[in-house]
């Protein structure tokens, strides 16, 4: 399994898809109902999809299972590091340590040993987009907000994100197909959140209701970048280490800063290039592996 330049390019695509519906979320008035809508309304782009694809096979059953548990603690984590700071502190953050953890778990999890040229393309990429996340534009514009809660957030969803990538990467190889796989996690993963957000705004329904109408169809872009982007890693996945693979995805935090820069106004200064320089030897590391 080796990172060829197809794999390459379309795990960049997912990166850009995958900062995108999460710059959706930062941009919205009410994140947990925002992230509830475009992560349940996975169903409406799943359906059609197993209908097409078809269900994975038995033996990838348990891994959808424990990844579906694992992506509701994702959920909660994710808005309440967006709750407390801002996307370009708290993403990167999430992003950049998950690799690392995957890296170290590879070998005795997924049979996957890393080389040289590969550590140092995961520890350059986790260092530049900490880096990115850490400059004093993200940790000092906390828009009104709490770093040090929003840090303490952001370390624990890279733990959950850490997890789940191990999970689907090898449940999408018990699968055999990837779409089959991400399909049937996004018709069960995103209506558990859902519905615990509605039913924690029960006494607010109304109001609740009347900003899903709003939203839904910006939510529903959201949802189609976040299956696009994770559908794009799970077959990378089949192609390619599952670590390498992790990393390389982690460049998702150049186009958040990007977007959040020019998008919500956050800060971009000489430490957050300083990352981006880190982010893109890194990926030439991971190439080269």
């Amino acid at each position: 399994m080796a990172l060829d330049g197809a794999v390459l390019a379309a795990v960049l695509f997912g990166a850009l898809l995958h900062a995108s519906w999460n710059a959706l979320i930062k941009g919205g008035s009410d994140k947990a109902l925002d992230t509830a809508l475009i992560h349940g309304l996975g169903i409406v782009i799943a359906l059609p999809m197993v209908a097409i694809v078809g269900l994975p096979p038995r033996a990838a059953w348990p891994f959808l299972a424990a990844s579906g548990v694992v992506h509701l603690g994702y959920y909660v984590a994710l808005v309440g590091a967006y709750k407390h700071g801002e996307l370009g502190l708290t993403y990167p953050v999430m992003r950049g340590l998950a690799p690392l953890l995957v890296a170290t778990a590879s070998a005795a999890l997924i049979g996957e040993a890393l080389g040289g040229a590969a550590w140092a393309g995961v520890l350059a990429v986790s260092v530049g987009v900490i880096a990115i996340g850490l400059s004093r534009g993200a940790v000092g514009g906390a828009t009104g907000g709490n770093a040090a809660k929003a840090l303490r957030y952001a370390l624990a969803n890279a733990a959950i994100i850490a997890l789940y990538t191990v999970i689907d990467g090898l449940g999408v190889r018990a699968a055999g197909n990837a779409l089959a796989y991400v399909a049937t996690l996004f018709l069960f993963e995103g209506l558990p959140y859902l519905l615990l957000v509605l039913w924690r705004r029960r006494a607010q329904m109304q109001s609740t209701l009347a900003h899903a109408r709003a939203r839904w169809p910006v939510a529903l872009l959201g949802t189609a970048a976040s299956f696009g982007s994770y559908a794009i890693a799970l077959w990378a996945m089949t192609r390619a280490p599952v670590a390498l693979v992790a990393a390389l995805r982690e460049t998702s935090v150049l186009f958040a800063a990007l977007l959040g820069a020019l998008w919500l106004k956050e800060g971009f200064g000489a430490l957050r290039i300083a990352g981006t320089l880190a982010v893109l030897a890194g990926v030439m590391a991971l190439r080269l592996a």
